[in-house]
């Protein structure tokens, strides 16, 4: 029970933040995406846009659910929360960070929506998927990390701190 998963919006930086952690903490790097990628030999969006979301959804909740790691930092696609099976398999490794930002950050860095491979419904907006979402990362989370104007080194910085103030608690439990 030793990984760092991150969940939160496309956009928010759990990839880039992900990297950075693994790097600082010692820990081999997960990202999902990739894994889903490798699953089906094609990119997100394409997966999507040949298959469907629902399809999508399918493999997603697959790969994260047998996913089994020790001593590394998952980053999550956007859409983890989705899964609550995968959730649960996630949180028995490890801790769960979810990274969160305003909408409007959000909405300013996903310029690429319509080929980044997110899971979103026909028809669905960007403001509607965030307020679906932000439900589920908070119920999922362990650790909720403010990333609102702060570049990777602080949010790194901030997440270890919190994950060191967690175990003196669970200690002193």
């Amino acid at each position: 029970m030793n990984c760092i998963t991150l969940i939160g919006m496309p956009g928010c930086g759990k990839s880039t933040v992900g990297v950075v952690l693994a790097k600082t903490s010692g820990k081999d790097f997960i990202d999902t995406d990739i894994l889903v990628q490798e699953h089906e030999g094609e990119l997100l969006q394409n997966i999507i846009d040949y298959n469907g979301i629902e399809y999508f959804k399918k493999i997603e909740a697959k790969v994260l659910t047998e996913l089994s790691k020790k001593n590394c930092v998952i980053a999550t696609g956007g859409s983890a929360i989705y899964y609550p099976e995968a959730m649960n398999n996630l949180k028995s490794q490890g801790v769960v960070v979810y990274i969160k930002l305003p909408f409007e950050t959000i909405k300013k860095r996903l310029d690429n929506i319509k080929t980044r491979g997110i899971a979103m419904e026909d028809g669905q907006t960007l403001e509607t998927l965030y307020e679906q979402r932000i439900i589920l990362y908070e119920k999922y989370a362990d650790i909720v990390i403010d990333g609102g104007n702060k570049d990777v080194e602080k949010l790194v910085e901030e997440i270890l701190n919190d994950l060191t103030r967690k175990k003196a608690c669970k200690i002193q439990e």
